[in-house]
């Protein structure tokens, strides 16, 4: 009998090439250790478990590093990464002293650090906590989330895998969208009063404007229309509705003039952080001001001429263009 079980026994080598083929996205798992340090790492075993009540899952390997801080740890949060994140995802999977002196985080519900450059994060408690042979699986239950346009980053095989991923058309129809604009002139950002002592970005109401952006107030604004791009899509809560947010820039025109009322105009590296109205528009300001000063952001951008591709300095090339260079 023994021996028939021993010629049964699955070779582990074989069995993590197995699971391997398996296409997965690449997250970074994080929360704080008891001394309130942050710790995360990488990890593929991702699955959403419930919508009502919202629930999801992930495995920590008991031999990681950071296993008792997940393994003690109240809340944590769920990174999805992007394409442009392969660095992030191997820091995470190293042995580093410091693995967020690198990566932009904030805390946005539990105070789990969030990656606020991640295509999608997950903030959660615990909800339950199960034994799994050599790890352990945590159930969370989402507390708050967010999310952007861009494309994920995927893993097949032990190695990084492209995933072509352009946004589907109706994507955020699943609940209204606070339509929101980054209105740039020079290096200053367009913000409006909320009336209740903080800065909230100008809202429309419609999306991708042209020429013309006409405010919910109905004053309106002229743009430079061909450097109009989506910029980024996030939830707040089940209960709040989203931002769609575009990148545009005001016409001379329109930013030598009266500014509407309510709305004043903020320097790149004068932006009152601490008035924003939510933390998900903070961390979203924080990364444009950074990615505008760094000039390493290009967003793909849907037309009629078959698109274009937006650069960091605002100007935009034809995507036939682009795709020959």
């Amino acid at each position: 009998m023994a021996d028939a079980m021993a010629q049964r026994r699955i070779d582990p080598i074989a069995l993590r090439r197995a699971f391997g083929t398996f296409v997965t996205g690449v997250t970074v798992i994080t929360t704080r250790d008891c001394d309130g340090n942050p710790r995360g790492m990488t990890a593929n075993s991702f699955t959403s478990v419930s919508l009502d009540p919202p629930l999801l899952l992930v495995c920590v390997g008991k031999a990681a590093a950071s296993f008792p801080a997940f393994n003690e740890t109240q809340s944590f949060a769920v990174n999805f990464l992007h394409e442009g994140q392969v660095e992030t995802s191997s820091v995470f999977a190293s042995k580093a002293a410091d693995k967020f002196q690198s990566v932009n985080h904030d805390r946005a519900h539990t105070g789990a650090p969030i990656l606020t450059d991640s295509l999608t994060w997950f903030d959660c408690t615990v909800h339950n906590r199960i034994e799994a042979g050599d790890h352990i699986i945590l159930i969370g239950q989402v507390q708050a989330f967010g999310t952007s346009p861009s494309a994920p980053l995927g893993f097949c095989r032990g190695r990084y895998a492209s995933v072509k991923d352009p946004l589907p058309a109706g994507w955020m129809a699943s609940q209204d969208m606070i339509i929101g604009y980054l209105v740039e002139a020079g290096n200053r950002i367009l913000l409006r009063t909320d009336g209740k002592g903080s800065w909230v970005l100008p809202t429309a109401r419609r999306r991708k404007a042209d020429s013309q952006l006409v405010l919910d107030g109905g004053e309106a604004l002229t743009l430079v229309p061909e450097n109009t791009f989506l910029y980024s899509v996030f939830d707040v809560a089940d209960s709040d509705p989203g931002y769609l947010v575009y990148r545009a820039e005001l016409s001379r025109e329109s930013a030598e003039a009266a500014l509407p009322d309510g709305h004043a105009f903020f320097s790149l590296d004068a932006l009152p952080y601490e008035r924003i109205a939510t933390h998900e528009l903070r961390a979203m300001l924080r990364r444009y001001a950074r990615e505008r000063q760094d000039k390493r952001f290009g967003i793909y951008i849907d037309t009629g001429d078959g698109g274009r591709v937006a650069m960091i300095d605002g100007q935009s090339q034809s995507w036939t263009q682009a795709a020959s260079e």
